[in-house]
C-alpha cells in the first residue's frame, strides 16, 4: 500500500494571524494596511505573529482596496545629533506640504536592524522609503532593497546605480580644511573618518589627499584612519594617535558622531585646543557650536538635504521628470572658528 502522498503546507491567513495575536481580523487589517490609528504595542503582537506564521499579505488584494496610503517611511541612524533632526524635520516639511505623513525609524547604526525597519515598512505599504545607510550596501542588501519594490531615496549613498540619491560634496569641504591648515604649517594632519568603502568616507579621504597634492606635500598614510563613525571609534583612535610618537598636530573628525569622542581624547590626555592639537569637526552641531573653543566645522546644509531627498522621492513616487535614476550633489565647504591655530612649536 502506498502512503498517502503530502500535501502541501496551507498558506497561513489573515484570520490565523488574528488568533494568534489575539486581535480581530480588522485589526490585523490595519495594521497590514499601514493604518496609523493602531497602537504600538497591538501592532507589535500582529507583526509577531506575521513573522511567526509567515504570513505574506496579498498585494494584490491590497492594491484594489487602495491605490496609495500617503505615508512615506524614512530611516536614519539616530536623531540625537542636531543636523539629522534638521534633515528629518525638513524633509517631513516637503511630505506633509503634499499630503504625506512621514514614519520615522531609528537603525541605531546596526545593518541587520535596517533590514527589519525596511520589511516593517514594506508591510505598512508605504509609498516610498527615505534611506540613511549606516554602512555600503552589501549585493544581497541590494538585492533586497530593489525586491521591496518601493520607491526610494538613498542619503550620501553612490550604491547602488539604479536608486535615486542625494548625496554631499565631501571632498571639497575637507579639501578648503586642509589647505588652511597646511597654511598655518602643519603637516602631521589626522583624519578620522568611517568605512572607506562608503561614500563620505571615499569622499573625505579624495578631498584630504587633494590638497596635500595641489601643495605638493607628501602624504603620511598613518594620517588616515578609516572604521566606524562612532564616537567610541573617535576617542579609540585619537587616543591612540595622540598618545604615539608620530603625534598628529590636527586632527580632522571626519563625521558628526566622531567629534564627542575626539574632544573626549583630548581631554583625557590633557591637551589644550588648539595650542596643543587643531581640530576640525562635521556639522555644525550644538557641541561644535558650545564647546570653548567653538570647533572649526566641514559644513553642508542638512535642512536642504532633507527637503531635497523628500522632493526627489515626491518625483518618483508621482512618476514626474526623468525615470533614469536621479543624482543630486550638494555642496560643502569649511567653516573656521579659533578651534585651530599654527603648528604646535615643540611638535616634529
Amino acid at each position: 500500500m502506498q502512503p498517502p502522498a503530502l500535501q502541501p503546507a496551507r498558506k497561513p491567513t489573515i484570520k490565523d494571524v488574528a488568533r494568534v495575536a489575539g486581535v480581530s481580523v480588522g485589526t490585523v487589517s490595519r495594521v497590514v494596511n499601514g493604518s496609523l490609528t493602531v497602537g504600538n504595542a497591538v501592532h507589535g503582537k500582529v507583526m509577531e505573529a506575521i513573522e511567526e506564521l509567515k504570513f505574506v499579505p496579498s498585494a494584490a488584494a491590497q492594491s484594489m482596496r487602495r491605490k496609495s496610503s500617503l505615508i512615506v517611511g524614512c530611516i536614519v541612524r539616530e536623531i540625537s545629533i542636531a543636523p539629522l533632526a534638521e534633515f528629518v524635520r525638513a524633509s517631513q516639511t516637503a511630505l506633509d506640504a503634499a499630503g504625506y505623513s512621514l514614519l520615522l525609524s531609528i537603525s541605531d547604526g546596526e545593518e541587520e536592524r535596517e533590514r527589519a525597519l525596511l520589511k516593517r515598512l514594506q508591510n505598512r505599504q508605504v509609498d516610498g522609503i527615505i534611506l540613511s545607510p549606516y554602512t555600503r550596501l552589501s549585493q544581497d542588501y541590494e538585492a533586497m532593497l530593489r525586491g521591496l519594490g518601493i520607491p526610494i531615496v538613498l542619503v550620501d549613498r553612490d550604491k547602488p546605480d539604479w536608486a535615486d540619491a542625494v548625496m554631499v560634496d565631501h571632498a571639497h569641504g575637507v579639501e578648503i580644511a586642509v589647505e588652511h591648515l597646511l597654511n598655518l604649517g602643519h603637516r602631521k594632519i589626522a583624519l578620522l573618518t568611517g568605512p572607506e568603502d562608503t561614500f563620505p568616507a571615499a569622499q573625505r579621504l579624495k578631498g584630504y589627499m587633494a590638497a596635500y597634492k595641489r601643495n605638493k606635500v607628501a602624504v603620511d598614510p598613518a594620517m588616515m584612519r578609516t572604521g566606524s563613525y562612532l564616537a567610541t571609534a573617535g576617542f579609540q583612535l585619537a587616543s591612540t594617535m595622540l598618545s604615539g610618537k608620530n603625534r598628529p598636530t590636527a586632527i580632522i573628525a571626519g563625521g558628526l558622531s566622531m567629534l564627542p569622542g575626539v574632544l573626549r581624547a583630548v581631554q583625557t590626555l590633557k591637551l589644550s585646543v588648539p595650542e596643543d592639537v587643531s581640530i576640525v569637526g562635521t556639522g555644525p552641531s550644538e557641541l561644535s557650536e558650545l564647546h570653548v573653543p567653538p570647533i572649526s566645522v566641514q559644513y553642508w546644509d542638512h535642512g536642504e538635504t532633507g527637503r531635497v531627498a523628500a522632493m526627489m522621492l515626491l518625483d518618483r513616487m508621482l512618476k514626474k521628470g526623468d525615470p533614469e535614476p536621479q543624482r543630486v550633489l550638494l555642496p560643502s565647504t569649511f567653516i573656521s572658528t579659533r578651534s585651530i591655530g599654527p603648528k604646535p612649536r615643540r611638535s616634529s
